[in-house]
């Protein structure tokens, strides 16, 4: 099942980036949520180096307080940054000024013109405040790494089954996707690879 929303939500959010318009039409851009997470980002970073494929890491404030160490690893692999609030929080329950005070807090420390919602929940009003100072990226393809009553197997297919220039596919640097993401990225990189397709970071 493609997770990708309707056309309908792409109008209420104009300024939402849900694809990138690749120019060498080859590109395919990973994106990795929640991060850094200790056990997690090492193998994701291990997998990347061997495929030589580069990803962009949304990123959680909180985490990189904790972890600036494998934080550090992330940029100096040469993949990219993106934020991901401070403390992962839903933007429907939030007001615009917190909302938007708990994104700049993260920024503080990331200094990235990436953003992209905790569980795709945001706002108009927040959205519309936020992509006057960020590029806010969604997602083309979600892998539903996270979901326990999914399978590794169902997973990569997830995936697979809609790898096309342009598509952003999200996967999950935590310890509760792990399970999936261990066996649907591998695999992932090896289809692209047979695709000829490339992995880059997402650049706007």
């Amino acid at each position: 099942m493609r997770l990708k929303p309707p056309k309908i939500i792409r109008r209420l959010f104009p300024s939402l980036i849900w694809e990138i318009d690749d120019p060498e039409k080859n590109g395919i851009f990973l994106t990795f949520d929640d991060g850094p997470t200790p056990g997690v980002t090492e193998w994701i970073l291990s997998v990347l180096d061997k495929y030589e494929a580069k990803a962009t890491f949304f990123v959680l404030g909180k985490n990189v307080e904790a972890y600036p160490d494998l934080y550090r690893r992330i940029v100096d692999a040469g993949h990219k940054i993106g934020n991901h609030t401070y403390s992962h929080q839903k933007g429907w329950r939030m007001s615009l000024e917190r909302y938007i005070e708990d994104v700049d807090f993260a920024n503080d420390l990331l200094h990235t013109e990436l953003f992209r919602p905790p569980y795709a929940r945001i706002t108009p009003a927040q959205a519309r405040a936020l992509s006057q100072r960020y590029k806010i990226v969604m997602w083309d393809v979600l892998s539903r790494d996270y979901s326990r009553s999914l399978s590794p197997r169902a997973c990569l297919k997830n995936v697979t089954k809609y790898l096309e220039p342009g598509a952003i596919v999200v996967f999950h640097d935590s310890e509760k996707a792990f399970r999936n993401m261990r066996y649907a990225l591998p695999r992932t990189l090896e289809k692209i690879r047979q695709a000829g397709l490339v992995c880059k970071t997402i650049e706007l």
